[in-house]
């Protein structure tokens, strides 16, 4: 494991929560909170003057609100991934946090564990999508080719390789690149010039809206 720790902003507005959150991160081996938040505003703020590799983002926040600060995070600092984890999970809440921007969505009351595996996944650049959100995903996405509108869709020519439609199957399916080079027995910085490549060419900013492009345009198939 590096020694570089995850450098994490932590922005959340219930303080007791917020300091149980902290110590139990704290305990973790390569992970560092740098700076904590109790709303969108300070978060904002926060952003741009710290370095961070990744920001644990609640959506119930006084102000602007969690849905806001992730969009306004992402416009100043394209590349910082953010994981929500709040405690709702209605499902248009999902197509919102993804047009925002986000990387991960995580319901409070899993398992520290995993709340861990999510951080180091996101901050990895993976996404990390729980069941509801990965559901309400595929729902919203069969429903969107359902319509007609989609047949124009669907004809488009498919611009990606198939080695790229091989390296977006295993990014919808949650994979960082370290685990992509292994799965297809290449290296990791060919990984990283094959993600490149699909962005431009689906013309997206990162890889969430890449899988989301390509699953809509069946350019590649749902998990």
């Amino acid at each position: 494991m590096s020694s570089i720790p995850i450098k994490i902003l932590l922005v959340e507005d219930d303080e007791l929560f917020r300091l149980g959150l902290r110590v139990r991160l704290q305990q973790e081996p390569g992970l560092e909170i740098v700076a904590e938040a109790e709303d969108g505003e300070t978060a904002i703020e926060l952003v741009k003057q710290h370095l961070l590799d990744v920001v644990l983002l609640d959506i119930g926040l006084p102000g602007i609100g969690g849905i806001e600060a992730c969009r306004q995070i992402k416009q100043q600092n394209p590349l910082l991934p953010i994981l929500v984890f709040t405690s709702h999970s209605q499902k248009p809440l999902i197509t919102r946090l993804i047009e925002a921007g986000a990387q991960g969505y995580c319901l409070k009351g899993i398992a520290a564990e995993k709340l861990v595996l999510a951080l180091r996944s996101v901050a990895a650049g993976a996404s990390w999508w729980d069941a509801t959100a990965t559901q309400e995903i595929r729902s919203s996405l069969s429903y969107e080719l359902s319509q007609p509108e989609s047949d124009n869709i669907t004809k488009l020519a498919n611009p990606l390789t198939g080695r790229e439609q091989e390296i977006l199957s295993l990014l919808a399916a949650g994979k960082t690149n370290q685990e992509i080079a292994h799965t297809l027995c290449i290296a990791t910085g060919t990984v990283r010039v094959h993600i490149h490549a699909i962005l431009q060419k689906l013309e997206v900013s990162d890889r969430t809206q890449a899988v989301l492009v390509a699953l809509q345009k069946h350019l590649i198939k749902s998990q």
